[in-house]
């Protein structure tokens, strides 16, 4: 199939759906597609229902009478009848989908998919008979039947544990925000701070530049900041209330203001679960619920200390969010109202350099070292990359490591350094030997052999680039994050 001409990127998200669309074995198969919302799932699947001659129906929030109602409608228009279907059960609903598919392989997309459930609670259930392997109707048709929504929480349900519709389905696609390069070719920027910096704001969410922003994006550094004025902390603009409106629209998210406490906490660098406790005064084990539901939820992400396997720590999954709690929402009264916004801003930049700038490029170099760091620079591909903390018991401190990079028989590769706005020195280097002897004595690890990496994006001194050459450390700045290996 012909891929859209105004697709940006997405080629593998594109070729899985083509592949699923176009399988031509006998009998009906179901997929799954499922990612947070502004990521262009559903331009993705009408686009596929185009190319391939299918069927697309976007569900609303409605009452099942009115869904079924609405399907008919949808459906009569596509098989061009006079008059729309009367549909008057999902069991029967289910039944003309797959008989849309007894000639050759068609597309249908149901996309909203929790709305539909909300409505028709044993809709999975229906879909899991309507499926059955040796049902007749299934086996007769060739639908490819799509089922698309963007409450993750809802969507991971659907195929795990003794959910009705595990083993199936024949995809599991989700569709994932655009990673740091890609947003910055999505953004149209070269310049890489000014790149890291957008992308620490609003991420790779691609609505965020389209549909909210109407493509306005800085035309360079100096504009950066009016930018910013302009878009996310202007009152008319769809950016404004966006992070207000992710949570409200998450349907397990049922106490609002306990969750935007808990990202208020991690937000103001309370990363583990004790430190949130007492950041929104409750008692650490009453958050385990909070925590998975937010997980769950695509909104935080948990890592878990190599050192210390018990240890956790979160941090915030869209970078909208981190930055509406560390500098938007105790000034919402001043945002509100005109012509405060750039005494706002420039109020808050302490704020956004350690809350959101600062965490981001931590965030990104760990990125860069699992994605893109080549086996030559690790000695070995990474398996895994989190940071972690280690203890001095000599010199009575914790040193924190932003990037630790593991391979996948649980050896250290490398011990990582990450500052944003200081030109780094052997200082670093020479804290990170420090960590490294630290480690050397814990077999499993193989810490002495670990490389040491330092990341800037404000440069290195001239006795660290000598260290370089030498082979002691690898220097990591913004150009080799977003161009090389």
């Amino acid at each position: 199939m012909e891929r859209p001409a105004d697709l940006f990127d997405r080629a593998w998200e594109w070729a899985a759906l083509t592949a699923f669309a176009a399988d031509s074995s006998p009998g009906a198969t179901l997929g799954i597609v499922s990612g947070r919302r502004r990521q262009g799932k559903s331009f993705l699947l009408q686009e596929l229902s185009v190319a391939s001659g299918g069927f697309y129906f976007a569900a609303t929030e409605a009452t099942e009478a009115e869904s079924l109602r609405a399907l008919g409608n949808d459906l009569g228009q596509h098989l061009r009848l006079t008059v729309p279907l009367a549909l008057s059960s999902w069991e029967q609903a289910l039944d003309t989908l797959l008989d849309l598919g007894t000639i050759e392989p068609i597309v249908v997309v149901l996309d909203e998919f929790p709305y539909l459930c909300k409505a028709s609670p044993s809709l999975p259930s229906m879909v899991q008979r309507a499926f059955g392997p040796r049902r007749g109707a299934r086996l007769n048709s060739r639908v490819r039947l799509v089922l698309c929504g963007s409450a993750l929480s809802f969507m991971g349900q659907l195929l795990s544990g003794s959910a009705p519709l595990r083993g199936r389905a024949g995809l599991d696609l989700t569709v994932s925000t655009f990673d740091p390069r890609v947003a910055a070719a999505f953004w149209s920027i070269t310049d890489w701070d000014l790149a890291l910096r957008v992308n620490s704001i609003v991420g790779g969410t691609p609505a965020y530049r389209r549909e909210y922003v109407r493509n306005d994006s800085p035309e360079n550094a100096d504009d950066f900041d009016s930018w910013v004025c302009r878009t996310v902390l202007n009152p008319a603009s769809p950016l404004f209330k966006e992070a207000r409106y992710l949570l409200a629209e998450e349907a397990d998210l049922r106490d609002p203001a306990l969750y935007h406490s808990v990202l208020a906490a991690v937000a103001n660098g309370r990363t583990t679960r004790g430190a949130i406790g007492t950041f929104i005064g409750r008692r650490d084990d009453t958050l385990r619920h909070p925590l998975t539901v937010l997980e769950d939820a695509g909104f935080l992400l948990r890592s878990v200390d190599p050192f210390h396997p018990a240890r956790s720590s979160y941090r915030i999954a869209e970078p909208l969010l981190t930055f509406y709690h560390a500098v938007m929402r105790q000034e919402w009264s001043r945002l509100e109202r005109p012509g405060r916004t750039a005494e706002v801003w420039r109020g808050s930049q302490d704020r956004f350099r350690s809350q959101v700038l600062g965490p981001h490029f931590e965030a990104v170099c760990r990125w860069w070292t699992g994605e893109y760091a080549a086996a030559a620079t690790l000695g070995r591909q990474a398996a895994r990359v989190s940071s972690g903390v280690v203890n001095d018991a000599q010199n009575r401190v914790k040193h924190e490591v932003d990037v630790v990079g593991i391979d996948a028989n649980g050896r250290l590769l490398l011990l990582g350094e990450a500052k944003y706005g200081e030109v780094m020195t052997l200082s670093e280097l020479n804290r990170l030997r420090r960590i490294r002897d630290l480690l050397s004595g814990r077999d499993r690890l193989q810490a002495a052999d670990a490389r040491l990496a330092c990341f800037s994006a404000g440069g290195f001194s001239d006795d660290l680039h000598t260290a370089a050459q030498n082979g002691e450390v690898i220097l990591v700045d913004l150009a080799r994050i977003y161009t090389g290996d």
